[in-house]
């Protein structure tokens, strides 16, 4: 065997040792949240916002559907009717997901900015075990409240991609469907909330 070649041997042996430990200790999804950030840090997965007169030129206002019980992290159940009169901004995450990891930091900080102004958040796990959803915003130190469905999601938020953040006006009205990560804590999306209050 040649020299060349045991050594490319060796790296990708080496590479691969690597991977199978980060998947078996369950540090692979972190990694690769820490990876996709930097792609978030780009711009070019930002949310593909109008201003709200352009918006309401171009599409009729479509009513979002805000009949969903849901279930916080306190177990207190909660409907999002309940939020109707503020701007809602639900997004749809899990801890399995390493895109939702990779967003999760600028929703934080959006929230920290943001919650007080009559914006609503929503961050709607889909994990199956709701308590490692929980374990996993204590131990990152969110303060945004987490959810889980109670009842069935109306068709209107059927998707096969998570991240998916819907964002719902002060008049129930659905302004933003953004499939995929994003980097949500930018100038432009903050008036843009302040502009659907």
């Amino acid at each position: 065997m040649n020299k060349k070649l045991k050594k490319n041997l060796i790296e990708f042996g080496l590479i691969g040792a690597v991977f199978l430990g980060l998947f078996i200790t369950g540090l692979h999804t972190e990694v690769l949240g820490f990876l996709q950030r930097g792609i978030l840090a780009t711009g070019i997965m930002d949310p593909d916002i109008k201003d709200k007169a352009e918006m309401a030129s171009l599409t009729p206002a479509e009513s979002a559907d805000l009949n969903i019980s849901l279930e916080n992290s306190k177990g207190e159940k909660v409907n999002m009717e309940d939020f109707r009169g503020k701007v809602i901004f639900l997004n749809f995450w899990a801890t399995w997901c390493p895109p939702c990891i990779a967003e999760m930091p600028g929703i934080h900080k959006l929230y920290g900015e943001m919650n007080e102004k009559n914006v609503e958040f929503v961050m709607l796990s889909l994990d199956n075990d709701f308590e490692k959803a929980k374990n996993f915003r204590d131990k990152k130190g969110y303060t945004f409240e987490i959810y889980k469905l109670t009842g069935p999601l109306p068709a209107a938020y059927s998707t096969n991609s998570i991240p998916t953040t819907y964002v719902i006006d002060a008049n129930g009205n659905l302004a933003l469907t953004h499939l995929g990560m994003g980097d949500f804590n930018t100038k432009e999306f903050k008036k843009f909330l302040r502009d659907l209050q």
